[in-house]
């Protein structure tokens, strides 16, 4: 799969994207804590995922096909 990440959270880990093969399906909640695990300094960032480019709840799936985005909360003015 493809994970993408925006604003200060690329920074972060200083990357946009990577490439993560999975060996089975994830829930998102799940999925964040392997990337918590992977990414230790993710730990205490507040992020939303999107799949295939819409928002999802943690207890939808993700799969090795899918396009996931991490995308913190945006301010506005």
């Amino acid at each position: 799969m493809k994970v993408l990440y925006f604003a200060h959270l690329k920074e972060i880990i200083n990357i946009n994207e990577e490439q993560i093969t999975l060996n089975q399906d994830y829930s998102v909640l799940n999925f964040k804590q392997y990337l918590v695990e992977k990414h230790p300094e993710l730990k205490d960032e507040t992020f939303q995922v999107a799949v295939n480019e819409e928002f999802v709840q943690d207890s939808s799936v993700i799969t090795d096909q899918d396009v996931v985005a991490l995308i913190p909360p945006v301010s506005g003015g």
